[in-house]
């Protein structure tokens, strides 16, 4: 059950209504910082298990 391309637009035009032309920029950029830091995170979480894992062996 994925969304449909007018899904997705209306999720835009209401998420331009409330945040405005001025601050979607900024919260888009915001938003790419975090998942970012999300990424780098798990990356490291996976690099400390394989860590772990070459130990115990």
């Amino acid at each position: 059950m994925g969304m449909s391309l007018w899904h997705l637009l209306l999720v835009l035009a209401v998420v331009f209504i409330v945040f405005g032309a001025g601050k979607l920029p900024r919260v888009m950029g915001d938003i790419g910082k975090g998942m970012r830091n999300l990424r780098e995170g798990l990356k490291g979480e996976d690099e400390q298990a394989r860590l772990d894992d070459k130990e115990k062996k």
